[in-house]
């Protein structure tokens, strides 16, 4: 894989991650809220994303195709655990 298309990878994992933690932070809020039905709602909603994001990665193996890196400073990273 390009240097360039990994960069790009790399930076919508990145994007991807972020909003998963977002949807976890309203999750762990609206829990401590006790607000059952947006967190219903939002649980769903994180799902559908993650389904999405899976689909699209499944499309198009090429680009989803990742060897995690052998440097220890990157081995605490989400992106490779």
């Amino acid at each position: 894989m390009r240097r360039e298309d990994k960069d790009v990878l790399k930076e919508n994992m990145i994007f991807f991650g972020t909003i998963y933690d977002s949807f976890e932070a309203l999750e762990e809020t609206l829990g401590k809220l006790k607000l059952e039905r947006p967190l219903f709602i939002t649980h769903i909603a994180k799902m559908a994303f993650a389904e999405e994001v899976f689909k699209r990665a499944e499309e198009n193996p090429k680009v989803c195709k990742i060897v995690p890196t052998q440097n220890k400073n990157f081995t605490q990273n989400k992106i490779y655990n």
